[in-house]
């Protein structure tokens, strides 16, 4: 185009609307072609859903343009945003051309001055365009600063009276922290006629990925004003960060001697200017701060880009070493199969409980397959969250809310697992022993739903404090969770039990975390038989046991018993009860050491099967060095189960119950003793009809074995479901003759406690006795029913009980062919068949009781119902 033509076109655009105002383009409207108006290649882009200017050229090896009428030229200022979704070569970059004399860039003659992003160097570059097609580089940018697949930017260039130029870009895309490309004096072109973008792509994997925002040409005008700070923000021990309010003489921002602490910090070490942004110093002292202790920082001498010297300026400061609790694991990924509507990744969320900022650099997460490596430097605030995972989880993930990664992220059990958080000083910050019971929910813990805690200020109270999340997305990575409320803790711990690691040394359990200090007092704890303790140590990272040292080694075969009194659990509850357990040396189970004294093998609807132990020797038994077994249809030993991870003690003429859901055994039966069950996941099936149940030894000797068959049931039981066998006598042959079917009045089943069908050597007569002889069923609390108790000399009796009146007519039939153990009772509440109450009087108990072997006896006994009218 000639000077003439060229000439007229400024003519020309001087008369349009606008065209000498300044420019700002934010695409708010979803429109590019009006107010004011681009023109070029404009089927080569559109205003995208997110108001951003977009590339829509799917050609591969192409140019193309846009551009808008703009004179502005000398004392300007341009900025812009600009995002490339791709790593830029010889091939792919973006031209913007700042001063331009034609519309389309590429007209030969054209001149002025564009800025190149992207090229071969991955830089940002001030080029000179010449008419001749000559393009000269006046300011050269950084290399290698676009060197990645995802570069987001905020450019601003600047031109003062002087032709100064100067290029500014931020990383960050955000505009708050500039740093500067360079200057140079150039006044070749002074005038312009339009502004705009020339992209050059190649294939298919750069089309549609350019991106421009909030473009603003404006007159120039010099800053005069100093920086400011806006926060200083402790980031370690020994170091902090100040933020300006814009970007800084790098010079001065790095010179120590222009920062000074007091309390002896003094001058500090280093002063670093952030990489990517301007506005951004890293101070490093080479004193340690004093945990919670308040400092003052001066500044002065530190001047912005266009050396404006700040004032004097003075700002405090602490710092905060983390403590216990001061951050949790709050919820937890275990299981992302089947998705719900997360990805299909395991990831923890952590949450800062405290009111300080803390950094995790260093920090580590370990479970039970091993620890993390650190993470990376990372401001936490108070009340806020963070996920957790690995480097391949991390793209999914950071969609959802903060997210860093890990190396080694530690894999994640699905069933039962742990997960701990450490310092970088390796101190435990928190702990988190889960289980699949935890989420309280069948159908969720079968995989896609998290793990949420419901109180994080009641960090350590296991399953009573987690839930499985109720979002509808099968979790809340990032963000409050769905079960978030109040649910403090107000349980004191509990001493569960005891066990020894050599002969002067006691691991005590607890049901809970406990106080960390509290729980290495000593004087919480007394022995007896004359033991005394040495020391007492929490063992992290739970803290919910305490190692005991003693003062001299206890001996083989002797039970010991320890007490607690006065332990405070993590939240400051107390325990002012007494609760003691035993403990003692445990041994090698020999041959019969230890029976299978009840088994269950057919249970109840919803109902599962039960293995019962008893300790028959004077040994101290550890369960985590046993297991239990069956045989499989080649009658080879099968299906070995270890009985417990945990050391569990099975003391002597002790019972312990085996099965694969306790809560399950413990709905249907009787249970006198809840801590006597151990859970078993993978417990050995036992068949209804016949089987195997075996104990073996930790070198895989057979201590008992039970072969056991349905015809060993009490033959006129005509439905065996949910009825168990027992053993008659803890000394006798593991074999058909020493089992019996559980009482009726016992609920056909007794895990965890003495046999309803237990024998002892001593012979027993035949008996049948009322107590008390006279009663008033009046619910006064007093007499208000007899007892019908008996006493057999052997198992399998069965019992009919009638109650007469005075005048021998029947009124109640009690009990009608019930299977009864050696001994035990039925009660009487005075009421009839038909639950009337009975006047008082005279009535005579008639108990009738027989055997398979045709044993049978009559008895009779008199009793007084007496009432108050």
């Amino acid at each position: 185009m000639g000077k003439i033509l060229w000439s007229y076109l400024l003519l020309l655009t001087s008369f349009l609307p606008g065209a000498n105002a300044q420019l700002k383009e934010s695409f708010d409207d979803g429109d590019f072609l009006n107010d004011p108006a681009w023109a070029g290649n404009t089927t080569d882009f559109i205003v995208n859903s997110a108001l951003q200017l977009q590339s829509n050229n799917v050609i591969a090896n192409s140019n193309f343009m846009l551009s808008t009428p703009n004179t502005l030229a000398q004392e300007v200022e341009w900025e812009m945003y600009v995002a490339l979704q791709f790593n830029p070569s010889s091939a792919n970059y973006v031209d913007v051309y700042l001063v331009s004399s034609e519309s389309n860039f590429a007209t030969p003659g054209n001149n002025g001055y564009f800025l190149r992003i992207g090229n071969t160097d991955d830089e940002i570059s001030l080029y000179r365009l010449d008419g001749s097609g000559i393009s000269t580089k006046i300011i050269d940018g950084t290399d290698g600063i676009l060197n990645k697949s995802n570069n987001t930017l905020k450019i601003k260039v600047t031109r003062d009276a002087n032709n100064m130029w100067e290029v500014f870009r931020d990383l960050t895309g955000a505009g708050n922290s500039f740093v500067s490309e360079g200057t140079v004096i150039d006044a070749t072109y002074t005038i312009s006629a339009f502004f705009g973008f020339l992209i050059k792509q190649s294939t298919t994997a750069f089309f549609q990925k350019h991106f421009f925002d909030d473009i603003e040409i404006k007159t120039f005008i010099p800053d005069t004003i100093p920086p400011s700070i806006i926060s200083i923000t402790t980031i370690s021990s020994n170091s902090v960060d100040l933020l300006f309010d814009e970007s800084l003489d790098k010079t001065s921002a790095e010179l120590p001697t222009n920062y000074f602490a007091d309390n002896s910090l003094a001058n500090p070490l280093t002063a670093v200017m952030d990489a990517t942004s301007a506005a951004l110093v890293h101070i490093t002292f080479a004193t340690s701060f004093a945990s919670d202790f308040s400092y003052t920082l001066l500044t002065s001498g530190v001047s912005d880009l266009q050396g404006n010297v700040m004032n004097d300026a003075l700002k405090s400061f602490s710092y905060h070493a983390a403590q216990q609790f001061d951050v949790v694991v709050d919820e937890l990924m275990v299981d992302p199969t089947p998705e719900v509507l997360l990805p299909d990744k395991e990831w923890i969320e952590l949450k800062n409980n405290s009111l300080f900022n803390i950094n995790l650099k260093g920090w580590k997460l370990g479970s039970t397959a091993g620890l993390s490596g650190p993470m990376p430097d990372y401001l936490l605030k108070p009340d806020s969250f963070l996920i957790i995972c690995s480097s391949s989880s991390l793209p999914d993930l950071q969609a959802f809310g903060p997210a860093l990664s890990v190396t080694s992220f530690p894999s994640l059990n699905d069933d039962v697992g742990l997960v701990s958080l450490y310092s970088a000083e390796g101190k435990t910050i928190h702990a988190v022993q889960y289980s699949a019971a935890w989420y309280q929910n069948d159908l969720k813990k079968n995989g896609g739903w998290s793990l949420e805690m419901i109180d994080t200020q009641n960090p350590c109270s296991g399953r009573d404090n987690w839930k499985s999340s109720t979002n509808t997305k099968g979790g809340t990575p990032g963000s409050i969770n769905s079960n978030a409320g109040n649910n403090p803790d107000s349980k004191a711990p509990k001493l569960v039990r005891a066990y020894c690691t050599s002969d002067t040394t006691v691991i005590l359990v607890f049901d809970e975390a406990l106080d960390s200090l509290n729980g290495s007092a000593i004087n919480h704890f007394t022995i007896d038989q004359g033991i005394v303790i040495l020391n007492a140590e929490p063992v992290a990272p739970l803290f919910s046991k305490v190692n005991i040292k003693l003062s001299k080694p206890i001996n083989i075969g002797t039970v010991y018993s320890i007490n607690a009194l006065g332990i405070t659990d993590c939240v400051g509850n107390v325990s002012n009860v007494k609760t003691d357990t035993r403990f003692g040396l445990a041994q090698d189970a020999k041959s019969l050491d230890v029976v299978v004294n009840e088994i269950l093998f057919n249970p109840k609807p919803n109902g599962v099967d039960y293995v019962e132990l008893y300790n028959r020797s004077k040994k101290i038994i550890d369960l985590s060095q046993a297991y239990l077994a069956n045989r499989n249809s080649a009658n080879e030993i099968s299906n070995i189960q270890k009985i417990s991870a945990e050391n569990i003690l099975l003391f002597p003429g002790d019972y312990m119950a085996l099965t694969s859901d306790p809560a399950a055994v413990k709905l249907q039966y009787l249970t006198k003793n809840p801590d006597a069950f151990i859970s078993i996941k993978n417990m050995p099936t036992y068949p209804d009809d016949r089987g195997d149940v075996i104990l073996l030894n930790k070198q895989g000797d057979i201590v008992d074995e039970v072969a056991y068959s349905d015809g060993w049931h009490f033959p006129l039981i005509s439905n065996t479901e949910g009825v168990s066998l027992e053993r008659i006598d803890y000394d006798g042959a593991s074999v058909n003759s020493n089992f019996h079917s559980a009482a009726t009045s016992a609920g056909f089943g007794t895990p965890g406690y003495k046999n309803s069908q237990y024998r002892m050597d001593e012979i027993l007569q035949e008996a049948i006795t009322v107590t008390p002889e006279i009663f008033s069923p009046d619910n006064d609390g007093i007499d208000d029913f007899t007892s019908i108790n008996y006493n057999f000399p052997s198992p399998g009796y069965v019992a009919n009980i009638t109650i007469f009146d005075g005048t021998g007519r029947p009124v109640r039939y009690l009990q009608r062919n019930a299977l009864s153990g050696t001994n035990g009772y039925f009660r009487w509440d005075g009421l009839d068949d038909k639950n009337r109450r009975l006047p008082q009087g005279i009535y005579i108990v008639y108990t009738e009781i027989f055997n398979t072997d045709g044993k049978k006896k009559q008895f009779k006994n008199t009793i007084v119902l007496a009432r108050k009218y």
